[in-house]
């Protein structure tokens, strides 16, 4: 009698088919509220053409107005005086302002201390410090007659005795 009470009890313990069909019903109900909703949302090609067109336009627009930047001139900070002038004739200003000036004449590189210099070249000297206006070729100490002339030579030139080339990956004894 047992094994019939407690199988009437999972008879009665399993949900209706009432319950089952309503759980369909409201699945299906659902799935057509989300076509009703999604349905007529904007999608393709139409949609893209859109937007690709509004992005044309906003490069079209940002162009012409970097192009009026570049060929105009205008006000950058009227109160310091600062202007905006088309970009050729501040490259022609530039060039005039280059030529102009007298090329300063560059210095050899001092050796390291110990390092024997090459043989026929006098020792060089150091580069003076050049700032403000005696950046001017005219207030160097130095002529450019007792600078030692630099040779480019496609080929290295040897090291002296006693100082070894660095090769990477291993360390000097």
């Amino acid at each position: 009698m047992a094994a019939a009470e407690s199988l009437r009890q999972a008879v009665q313990s399993r949900a209706p088919l009432s319950t089952w069909l309503g759980i369909v019903l409201l699945l299906a109900l659902f799935g057509v509220i989300v076509l009703a909703v999604v349905g007529p949302a904007p999608r393709g090609a139409d949609y893209e053409q859109k937007r690709a067109k509004a992005r044309e336009e906003k490069l079209k627009t940002l162009r012409q107005a970097d192009a009026k930047e570049l060929t105009t001139y205008g006000w950058i900070d009227k109160n310091k005086g600062v202007v905006r002038l088309p970009i050729e004739r501040g490259m022609e200003l530039t060039v005039a302002e280059l030529s102009s000036k007298r090329p300063i004449p560059a210095y050899p590189i001092a050796t390291p201390a110990g390092q024997a210099t090459p043989a026929g070249a006098a020792p060089p000297s150091p580069a003076p410090a050049q700032h403000g206006a005696a950046a001017t070729p005219a207030a160097s100490p130095q002529s450019s007659a007792a600078v030692a002339p630099v040779s480019r030579s496609p080929t290295a030139s040897p090291s002296t005795a006693g100082t070894p080339l660095p090769v990477r990956g291993k360390t000097p004894p």
